[in-house]
């Protein structure tokens, strides 16, 4: 049987005020992601939407160890950062992938490229900016036939 697999997009700036909304929406789509049968989960791990769901993840980890949580970082770099919730996340991760082992301009592209090709779900946080990784990355997954679940902000 084929491992399902599922990854997030979606924005760094989740208004504050929307914040409890969408990480609610965030745990009904990982829940309903693992009810179909998805056993493994990509979060770009960038702030906002990506931490919120590599968290949602590696809380449900707790009561289904058959769960897999990958990090893709776009960048070497990256693994820098001072936050820490991004370091306690990466270290519940089973795999972390750098897509490019230096910055560039276009590695966030490439890194949501990855987890779009690898997954067959994506699931979307979405203000309606007209343009953007978000957008880019629904527009992209579109191209490649995947399913998109889009919550609303």
């Amino acid at each position: 049987m084929e491992t399902k697999v599922c990854c997030v997009t979606g924005h760094r700036d989740i208004p504050t005020d929307r914040a409890v909304y969408v990480e609610q929406a965030l745990r009904r789509e990982v829940l309903a992601a693992i009810e179909d049968g998805y056993t493994r989960f990509i979060s770009g791990f960038a702030e906002g939407t990506d931490l919120m769901f590599a968290a949602i993840v590696a809380e449900q980890k707790e009561y289904s160890p058959n769960l897999y949580l990958e990090a893709a970082l776009p960048y070497a770099g990256r693994i820098k950062t001072k936050s820490k919730q991004f370091h306690d996340l990466l270290r519940i991760c089973d795999e972390v992938t750098v897509v490019c082992q230096e910055y560039t301009p276009s590695c966030f592209m490439r890194r949501n490229r990855y987890m779009a090709v690898k997954s067959q779900r994506v699931i979307a946080v979405y203000d309606g900016r007209d343009r953007g990784g978000t957008l880019y990355t629904m527009r992209y997954a579109h191209t490649l036939e995947k399913e998109v679940r889009v919550i609303e902000v």
